[in-house]
């Protein structure tokens, strides 16, 4: 059974603040939930409607009409878990890095930590106004691959500044990255979904690289962020 004050709690999570001061947050559906247990990250409590029945897991078995009152989704998915938020890590810098400069849509950051997961990117650096990875939304966007990249929110403009590597920029005026010379290591940068790479941030950048328009007409404005970043990670690591 739920209580007043675990559900005033869970809720809570869903904002930023709660989930910063209590160092918390909020995974959905078993598929999910059962990745990050798999992992490092440490369990708080899962809430589910029917037991998961592993050892030493700390759960409450709750209704379905319970798990309404606490559940950010639409059609609740039988459990929910909360989560540790990990301590923050040393960023490795001998490999390909992606950077997000203002990424503000949930479900873009979600799908680039799959990507990042998925092109063996182990480092994500983003600016501090790119929406938290830990918003129940890119958590569940990300189906367990937030378990395997390593999400760090700092000074964007400090951090391109002090490197000592190649910073490479997605424009739309760059070079086509299908005839670029791309390295193994270096920082890749995407900007807002909007606006693009903010002006602070492309003073930093050394390469400016670009995905060419196929289409006859040329009229389509830019590419949807996420799918940029699939495209240019597929190309650095094809030619490294």
């Amino acid at each position: 059974m739920l209580t007043k004050s675990q559900i005033k709690l869970i809720t809570s999570l869903k904002q930023k603040k709660y989930r910063q001061q209590e160092g918390l947050f909020v995974a959905e559906g078993l598929k999910t939930i059962k990745e990050l247990l798999n992992s490092s990250l440490k369990l708080y409590h899962v809430f589910t409607t029917a037991s998961f029945e592993m050892d030493a897991i700390e759960e409450t078995v709750i209704t379905e009409k319970e798990l309404k009152k606490i559940s950010f989704l639409t059609t609740p998915n039988t459990a929910l878990a909360v989560f540790r938020i990990p301590e923050a890590t040393q960023i490795k810098t001998n490999h390909l890095i992606v950077a997000l400069d203002d990424v503000r849509d949930p479900g873009n950051l979600g799908t680039i930590i799959r990507l990042c997961d998925w092109f063996g990117v182990v480092d994500l650096v983003c600016s501090t106004a790119t929406v938290d990875c830990y918003n129940p939304k890119v958590v569940q966007a990300t189906m367990g691959s937030i378990t395997r990249v390593t999400v760090s929110y700092l000074n964007l403009e400090n951090f391109l500044a002090t490197s000592n590597t190649e910073v490479y920029g997605a424009f739309m005026d760059g070079e086509n990255v299908y005839k670029s010379e791309l390295p193994s290591k270096g920082v890749l940068v995407l900007g807002n979904e909007a606006n693009g790479i903010s002006p602070a941030i492309e003073a930093l950048v050394t390469k400016r690289i670009s995905i060419p328009r196929f289409g006859q007409l040329q009229a389509t404005e830019s590419l949807n962020v996420a799918t940029a970043t699939a495209i240019l990670l597929s190309e650095f690591k094809r030619n490294s």
